[in-house]
């Protein structure tokens, strides 16, 4: 029997022996790392080697400003191929209509410096108002327009006899920095447009299911459905500047981009349809219980096929399995709706319960045949090559006039006090500090909070003027080769790509970059001169300030007078669904409002009271909005039958209550509140009254358009009594007016 030393025993009570993570455990944590701390690292190694090429072939080509070129990459780089191609567009126009001004002015101003200043400051100003105005890839062109006609122009004030092959210069640089960029984000780990809009469309399908499950059960507070809301009007915005990016990025995305955005709107359709019914069964839990009891069945057969898909991003499958689940609830729904208005019928003899019931129940109706059909277009956009022509629906913003309007004069404003400091005190980089005051105030124009996105530039600048004085007096010095030099400027380049990454950081890491590029990085002849350096910084720390006071005091985006004309481009939104024409006014509503609730969202920071009036009038005029559309749609919808003729009762009816609710959203006070409601009660009553003795065997809405229509009628007048609404405060004192000849 060999020996056995009990040294060596295993001991009963041993722990087991630890086991490694199986293979597929690490391929989990592998893809979950690419998709996203791999992505950032991705995104710094690629902006190191578009630095590392463009700054080799700047130096090869002994182009007069390489700091240019550089500034170019940085600009540029974006994490997906697709916004750098975009970008990368909109820069070069930019650029050559900054250029084209830039030599028109020299060419007319040259003998008078004063006047040349004057035009560079109106151009900027124009150019940053465009810049607020677009909050897609057309405001980085026009904000670059504005920055070359100022990189051309402002040293042109002191030398117009260079100023044209200044022009040429500049174009080839930010050329080659364009194309440097380009190239490495296409060629070495593109990160594809296609994942991030497939990966946002899941997220947001995933977010609204979670949100409609939960508030067709009773279970959605009424702040977390605003809060949503919010958020999904800003991922609406984001989703529409992915796919105007996406077209320049592969055939593939091209040919589906009418798909994609058809696809945005119908999601913002849904969001509207589930916002309508979540408030109308919002109100209907202060009434008594009959109507919600009776309308309990149906709404727990829709939650109860949305259950299956939460808690995690729908794929392909799982977004087959609800659309099949949904077609087969259709038939089941419909029978429980029946079902609960005989249940109704016999609990309350009441009128308004049925018509809230039949209004709640056409509205759940038409939300689950409209994600329904979502479903299907979000299937199909991976359908075949050759895909049918689709209706053009593209998301409409609509940026406040005065808002722009407002950035454009402030960075004006700044940039003329710069610059006639600069001429009157003939201060050596006063044009650095004019050129950066301009791009500055055209960069805090774009940014959500001015204010803040200002203190971060200028602590990005503090920051590379540290890094930048180290390098050029006691590194720079002392090394030779382009090796050694890029050994060394790697260390500022990797920091600046990380911070621009992260998004609450961004600011930080655009200062740093582009001024450490400007000022500190050597030129083909290096010049080590710390008088230069120290007035350079200087003017860039003066700019930021000049900026952050300009903000913080001159002009400031948030200001009383702004938040009433947001108030008033809100309420008009309900006179554009009442008046415009109807050919995709679904689609231009819901963008342009969703467009104007983001900006609320952005310029009410801090102010909980205006933030809540403004969101109270956004929902009442996407409530009041949509259901004027569908009675539009309706009425153009009917077949021409004499019971539908335009000349009948109920419709004149239904253009006074249009009328009526012009009147109101442009001057709101009780007595036009009292004209509205007195305007919808007679439309419901004459709709009723049409339904029950002309249009022949009348049946539920599925088969009655004047069924649909007083459901309508009885959505809005329900919206115009609602407690939370901004014209609670004139209910007590609305009482019918007197009648006018009119």
């Amino acid at each position: 029997m060999p020996f056995a030393s009990p040294l060596f025993a295993r001991h009963p009570t041993a722990s087991p022996r630890r086991r490694w993570p199986s293979l597929n455990a690490w391929r989990r944590a592998g893809r979950e790392w690419a998709r996203t701390d791999g992505q950032t690292w991705a995104f710094i190694a690629k902006a190191l080697l578009a630095a590392t090429l463009a700054l080799w072939l700047a130096y090869r080509l002994e182009l007069p400003q390489p700091s240019t070129v550089l500034v170019t990459v940085f600009i540029v780089l974006q994490p997906q191929s697709g916004q750098v191609l975009a970008k990368s567009f909109y820069r070069i126009l930019g650029s050559l209509a900054g250029l084209t001004f830039t030599v028109a002015a020299i060419a007319l101003f040259a003998q008078e410096r004063v006047l040349l200043l004057g035009a560079l400051v109106l151009w900027i100003g124009y150019c940053t108002r465009g810049a607020a105005r677009y909050r897609d890839f057309r405001s980085y062109g026009f904000l670059l327009a504005g920055y070359t006609a100022c990189l051309v122009g402002l040293p042109a004030v002191a030398q117009p006899q260079g100023a044209f092959l200044q022009a040429v210069w500049r174009l080839l640089e930010i050329a080659l920095g364009i194309c440097c960029a380009g190239v490495v984000s296409v060629a070495i780990l593109p990160q594809t447009t296609r994942g991030v809009l497939r990966r946002t469309l899941a997220q947001r399908l995933r977010d609204f299911l979670a949100m409609a499950h939960d508030g067709l059960l009773g279970s959605l507070d009424a702040e977390r459905f605003a809060g949503l809301s919010a958020r999904f009007a800003a991922d609406s915005v984001g989703f529409e500047s992915l796919r105007s990016a996406s077209v320049f990025e592969e055939p593939y995305l091209r040919r589906r981009s009418g798909r994609l955005a058809a696809l945005g709107n119908r999601l913002m359709l849904l969001n509207t349809r589930f916002h309508a019914l979540y408030q109308l069964l919002d109100r209907l839990s202060d009434r008594p219980r009959a109507v919600r009891q009776a309308l309990a069945p149906a709404l727990e057969s829709i939650a109860a096929a949305l259950a299956p898909a939460l808690g995690r991003l729908p794929e392909e499958r799982d977004l087959r399995r609800l659309s099949e689940r949904l077609a087969a609830e259709r038939e089941t729904l419909m029978a429980a709706i029946r079902n609960g208005r005989q249940q109704l019928v016999q609990a309350t003899p009441a009128e308004a319960d049925r018509l809230d019931y039949d209004t709640a129940a056409e509205l759940l109706y038409r939300f689950a045949e409209d994600l329904h059909l979502l479903l299907g277009a979000q299937l199909a956009l991976e359908g075949a090559a050759h895909l049918p022509t689709t209706p053009r629906e593209t998301f409409t913003p609509l940026a406040s006039r005065a808002v722009a309007w407002m950035a454009g004069l402030r960075s004006a404003l700044v940039v003329l006090g710069v610059g006639l400091f600069w001429i009157e005190t003939a201060w050596p980089s006063g044009a650095a500090c004019t050129l950066a005051a301009a791009l500055i105030s055209a960069l805090a124009s774009t940014s959500a909070d001015p204010r803040r996105y200002c203190l971060q530039l200028a602590g990005g600048t503090l920051v590379g003027a540290l890094a930048g004085g180290l390098l050029q007096f006691q590194v720079l010095p002392w090394i030779d080769g382009f090796a050694l030099l890029l050994l060394t400027l790697t260390p500022v380049f990797a920091a600046g790509a990380w911070l621009i990454t992260r998004p609450r950081l961004a600011g930080y890491g655009t200062g740093l970059m582009v001024w450490f590029c400007s000022a500190a990085l050597p030129g083909n002849l290096p010049r080590y001169d710390a008088d230069v350096f120290c007035n350079t910084y200087l003017a860039y720390g003066v700019a930021c300030a000049v900026a952050v006071v300009a903000v913080s005091v001159l002009l400031p985006p948030s200001q009383p007078w702004v938040w009433r004309r947001l108030e008033d481009a809100l309420r008009e939104r309900l006179v554009h669904a009442i008046g415009a024409p109807l050919a995709g006014l679904s689609g231009r509503f819901d963008s342009g409002l969703r467009d104007l609730l983001n900006q609320v969202q952005v310029l009410t920071v801090g102010q909980p009271e205006v933030q809540r009036r403004l969101l109270r009038w956004t929902f009442l005029s996407l409530e009041l909005g949509h259901a004027i559309i569908e009675l539009r749609l309706e009425q153009a919808a009917l077949p021409p039958l004499p019971w539908y003729r335009e000349e009948r009762a109920w419709r004149l009816a239904i253009r006074a209550l249009g009328r009526a609710l012009v009147r109101l959203f442009r001057q709101p006070n009780a007595a036009n509140l009292a004209r509205a409601l007195t305007a919808v009660d007679h439309a419901i009553l004459l709709a009723h009254q049409a339904q029950r003795h002309l249009e022949p065997n009348p049946g539920d809405f599925d088969r009655s358009p004047l069924r649909r229509i007083a459901s309508y009628l009885h959505f809005i007048r329900t919206s115009l009594l609602a407690p939370d609404s901004p014209l609670a405060g004139y209910l007590p004192q609305a009482r019918p007016p007197a009648r006018d000849e009119g």
